[in-house]
């Protein structure tokens, strides 16, 4: 049994939530026990038609650097390749649908609300189960068929569909428990039926097929009663409404469609603007997840649009602000923060490896909203923003407007302003970005702890740093690497010695309560926020509180942070975590630290607090210390350098990271 399972955990579960989602959840459970003595029934449907196909020429428009990408990615597909979080797959010609490669298990079946699939030791990983079955990689053979006209791509698709269809009827097993991935997984049917337009075997794929019906029905009969809720209402909400909104505009052929329509766009709205700061950013404080709930607004407006479907202008609003807020925060290679969990969730995916998923966004949405000057340069090509501009209407740029002064462009609600120069500093999420010579990028934590009262997704890393070098990570945020069936790992990777930044007497700032709970979150607030310049605080050492500043200068590129501690004498632990690309060599308390760039070797100096006694680590595991994960499910190790000590109110501890001009081409 889990961590997340044990009575405890639902203990300290419940004391995060409020009385309505007690009892919507209480709810639930009776629901689900009536369904398990009488399952819903699907009603008859005749006459179905899909009609929500791309329009003409809009393959045309693909680049075709981005279709070989997708086309060579869908032959391995074919051949039967792929890779899951790390794990490298030669099955997936014939795929069981119910097992885990990385542990050899297969997730039981039943009713699916019977199925234990937290536990790793009767189920597996259950997102090495779940990936595959959100037929993200059938999406993409759906578009090698659409660009190609060749029919083996999608007589494999429907093979696959058809073999999933059966080995997973409604509420059985372990893909009708969590609504992300029914939500998901009905955006992926709308997009495979689309670009299995022009095949013959499409209607009788999906609305001529009674067990397609069938299936298309349940999933969002399942949403629609089973909603995440209360403490829960993160992204996974925005995935749940935007599939079954997407499903309900793009499969409109049952006498809920219309309902199941209007009650997920409200929901959609809903959600997407308290996912989401008004400054753009995600309220998880997760960039990944940022990505995500993009991704899935866009999809679903797409579907909006393709069935002339009003939505509220705060849709678009949020979706405009999000588009900004990511051109805002990105680095010279167009990187976001690496911040909170990842785990390498997309919302739409019809593209093949080595397409750049930021680039991507920012390319849809300069065809949506239109890119403001300051915006990063996008140099890359992809295949879905030409899709998704082809069912988007057509909206002028909205000119950046500083005297708030109404927008009289169509698409763009009155009054919206956008920013008329790049912005450093979010107040409201507590993210200030530092930009210094040479593609120098900092990151700087003063945020919310995370979202909700649980703060699922959240890392214990308040006043942490993250400094790039031309898009190298110098000083590295870790990652994530897993979820479930490591708690050692997952401990480590979310918690204060995991990040760079200061920890006491061992513990973490705010107190986890499970592999997604938290049940005492750390307060931070910003004090100074400036282009080059910060500073902030934090309570989460009750008792002491940790306040940082941090200065960049240009001339001489460098970094200075100073640590203090206000409160009484406590041990100390300091941690600069560098990137997979450094090395470090380490006296005393300097180290030199080394890495190549395109064939230039760079160099920067690090110069620690001499009060602390320094140590390298790399590639430690008991306890873990000193690794780096590049993807979920992957992690490599990367030197950590921890100084120890003592801290209180009669010092503070001050670091300069150097930068220096040499490049030494090899």
């Amino acid at each position: 049994m889990t961590v997340s399972t044990t009575a405890g955990w639902y203990l300290r579960r419940l004391s995060r939530m409020g009385p309505l989602e007690v009892a919507g959840r209480a709810g639930d459970t009776v629901r689900r026990r009536r369904w398990r003595a009488e399952p819903p029934a699907a009603p008859s449907v005749t006459g179905a038609r899909f009609t929500a196909s791309l329009p003409a020429g809009t393959l045309a428009a693909i680049p075709p650097d981005a279709a070989k990408r997708l086309v060579a990615e869908a032959d391995r597909l074919m051949d039967g390749h792929a890779e899951f979080f790390g794990v490298v797959r030669d099955d997936l010609a014939d795929p069981d649908w119910w097992y885990d490669p990385k542990t050899g298990r297969r997730a039981p079946g039943g009713y699916a609300f019977d199925v234990p699939y937290r536990s790793e030791d009767a189920a597996g990983d259950i997102k090495q189960i779940w990936e595959p079955s959100r037929h993200q990689y059938l999406t993409v053979l759906a578009a090698a068929y659409a660009i190609t006209g060749n029919e083996r791509y999608a007589e494999r698709v429907a093979a696959h569909l058809r073999s999933w269809w059966t080995v997973n009827p409604p509420l059985h097993g372990v893909h009708w428990i969590s609504g992300i991935e029914l939500g998901i997984r009905l955006l992926s049917w709308v997009w495979i039926r689309r670009l299995l337009d022009g095949w013959p075997g499409a209607a009788g794929l999906f609305e001529d097929d009674p067990v397609a019906r069938n299936q298309i029905w349940h999933h969002q009969r399942w949403l629609a009663a089973f909603p995440s809720r209360g403490s829960s209402a993160n992204n996974h909400i925005v995935a749940e409404a935007a599939g079954q909104f997407a499903a309900a505009c793009a499969f409109d052929w049952f006498p809920s469609s219309a309902r199941w329509r209007t009650d997920a766009l409200r929901s959609l709205d809903r959600h997407l603007r308290a996912n989401t700061f008004l400054s753009g950013l995600n309220r998880e404080l997760a960039s990944e997840y940022h990505g995500l709930v993009l991704e899935l607004g866009l999809a679903a407006l797409a579907e909006a649009d393709a069935a002339d479907v009003p939505v509220p202008e705060t849709v678009r609003l949020v979706l405009l602000r999000m588009t900004d807020a990511l051109a805002a925060v990105v680095d010279d290679r167009l990187r976001p923060p690496r911040q909170g969990d990842a785990d390498d969730g997309h919302g739409l995916v019809v593209d093949g490896t080595g397409t750049d998923r930021w680039a991507s966004l920012l390319a849809t949405g300069d065809a949506v909203f239109g890119r403001l000057d300051w915006w990063p340069t996008v140099t890359g090509t992809d295949v879905r923003t030409p899709l998704l501009a082809a069912l988007i209407r057509p909206y002028a740029k909205a000119r950046p407007n500083a005297e708030n002064e109404p927008s009289p462009h169509h698409g763009t609600p009155a009054g919206v302003t956008r920013p008329a120069s790049r912005p450093a500093h979010f107040a409201d999420a507590g993210l200030t970005v530092l930009r210094g010579p040479d593609g120098i990028w900092c990151r700087c934590d003063g945020g919310p702890h995370g979202f909700l009262s649980i703060a699922a997704h959240a890392h214990a890393d308040a006043l942490s740093l993250e400094v790039r070098h031309d898009g190298i990570d110098v000083l590295a945020d870790p990652g994530t690497f897993c979820y479930h069936g490591q708690p050692e790992w997952r401990q480590y990777f979310r918690s204060t010695l995991g990040h760079n930044t200061l920890e006491l007497d061992g513990t973490d700032q705010s107190v986890s309560g499970g592999p997604f709970l938290w049940t005492r979150h750390a307060r931070t607030r910003v004090l100074d926020a400036g282009v080059t310049r910060w500073c902030a605080e934090h309570d989460g050492y009750q008792g002491s509180v940790h306040r940082r500043r941090v200065e960049l200068t240009d001339a001489p590129a460098e970094l200075r942070v100073v640590d203090e501690v206000r409160g009484p004498r406590r041990a100390a632990r300091l941690a600069f975590h560098l990137g997979p690309a450094i090395t470090a060599d380490l006296t005393g308390s300097r180290a030199v630290l080394t890495w190549t760039r395109d064939g230039e070797r760079r160099s920067a100096v690090l110069d620690l607090p001499g009060e602390l006694s320094w140590r390298a680590h790399r590639g430690e595991s008991d306890p873990p210390l000193g690794w780096y994960s590049a993807g979920f499910g992957r992690k490599e190790p990367a030197t950590t350098l921890v100084g120890t000590g003592f801290a209180d109110s009669a010092g503070q501890f001050t670091t300069m990271l150097s930068f220096r001009d040499s490049k030494v081409r090899d």
